[in-house]
């Protein structure tokens, strides 16, 4: 199982397939996403922080660093 942390809350999160999974077959889906945002930043975050993303503008690094 492979896991990278949150770029938001610092949670280390699960990332699904890849070598790790081979043989275990799990049945969790991956946490989290990876953004490139319109300033050009990119950052990996979990569902629960991807939601608490402004969705009245276009987000921004700084957005992601306030997390």
């Amino acid at each position: 199982m492979a896991s990278e942390p949150c770029d938001g809350c610092g949670r280390k999160v699960r990332i699904a397939g890849g070598i790790g999974d081979f043989w275990s077959l799990p049945t969790e889906s991956t946490g989290g996403i990876e953004l490139e945002l319109a300033d050009g930043s990119d950052h990996f975050l979990c569902f629960d922080c991807l939601s608490r993303l402004p969705e009245d503008r276009v987000a921004t690094g700084d957005d992601v660093r306030a997390l």
